[in-house]
């Protein structure tokens, strides 16, 4: 089978690799479609933690089972997409059912091989029923599973205030967990293209850009001086971390859901004094998989809105680089394979 390889930071490579042969407690299925997501953009660049080379990027993934062992429910055929977070199933994380922070968690395309590739063997206990769903529905679940973990971490409530800083593909999805929640939503960017996507196809009520608004006084004047009771970082970049510490409420709580490498810091007396809560949210659980997928069924959300470009698994080398462009407009990039 075809195999895409990132080789070194910048460096894609296709090979040929042999095709998954099917093991016990495993399930192998037929690649259909990949979502490329931030992760596989900052591996291409170099700025992944967790992460080394060589490595076949790929957790955003739908497809068909075309072999299955210790997988009742599922059968040859089925269209599934799968939790791509594998768990060791004993630490204290998954005894206290947070097998999405396993001490020796392996996430598909980051700590192991992913699906750029045609076939991939997956743990039978990882896999999740397409309900329906087309193959490009599948392929943005794990995405948006993302952010309504992030929320539901929050414990977000009708009527709250939501600010999510970051309009890409996770921040976008945060706020739509954070409106089915019930939640007024503030979006914050520096990118007025990703700004107006909020306002036009989510239906984001506010925005501000971070470089061009006075983000203090907007959030005033929105919150009537309250300000968001919940905070959610998508962004992954420390500068924004450490600055939206000053606009949480008094007794607010601050999620980071994006990730960089670097240290955090903050004023402790104005944290301590609003009594404000700091969590982070890592991936995903099957709760959260499953109010995805409930979500797409009832029409609260239209997942293809999401898919900005399309390409074929052959186009992938020669188009990738151009995804990290802003100018480019992508939301969501969609690769297919036959």
């Amino acid at each position: 089978m075809e195999v895409l390889v990132c080789t070194t930071p910048g460096e894609f490579a296709y090979q040929q690799a042999e095709k998954p042969a099917l093991t016990p407690g495993n399930t192998i299925i037929k690649i259909k479609r990949i979502g490329i997501c931030g992760t596989d953009l900052h591996a291409f660049e170099g700025t992944q933690p967790f992460f080394n080379y060589p490595r076949i990027l790929g957790h955003e993934l739908a497809g068909e089972i075309v072999e299955t062992d210790g997988a009742p429910g599922f059968s040859v055929g089925d269209a599934v997409t799968f939790i791509p977070y594998f768990n060791c199933g004993k630490c204290i994380a998954c005894r206290n059912n947070k097998p999405n922070c396993c001490t020796s968690i392996r996430v598909s395309g980051v700590h192991i091989d992913g699906g750029m590739s045609e076939y991939l063997s997956v743990p039978s206990y990882s896999l999740v029923h397409g309900n329906g769903l087309s193959f490009d529905e599948l392929a943005l679940v794990e995405m948006l599973s993302i952010g309504a973990h992030g929320i539901r971490r929050a414990n977000v409530g009708q009527n709250e205030t939501v600010l999510v800083v970051g309009a890409g593909p996770i921040g976008l999805g945060t706020m739509e967990f954070a409106r089915i929640a019930g939640a007024n939503v503030i979006a914050l960017d520096i990118n007025d293209g990703r700004l107006a996507f909020c306002r036009e196809k989510l239906g984001v009520a506010h925005t501000i850009n971070a470089l061009t608004d006075n983000v203090l006084e907007k959030l005033n004047e929105i919150t009537n001086g309250d300000m968001p009771t919940v905070i959610v970082d998508a962004t992954g970049n420390l500068r924004a971390i450490n600055t939206a510490f000053s606009y949480l409420a008094h007794g607010g709580r601050y999620v980071l859901v994006g990730l960089q490498k670097g240290e955090i810091s903050f004023s402790h007396p104005e944290f301590h004094k609003r009594e404000a809560t700091l969590m982070s949210s890592r991936n995903a659980t099957r709760v959260d998989f499953e109010h995805v997928i409930d979500s797409m069924k009832a029409g609260y959300i239209n997942p293809t809105t999401y898919i900005t470009h399309r390409v074929t698994f052959g186009q992938v080398k020669d188009e990738f680089e151009g995804w990290l462009d802003p100018a480019n407009g992508v939301i969501k990039a969609m690769v297919s394979l036959n």
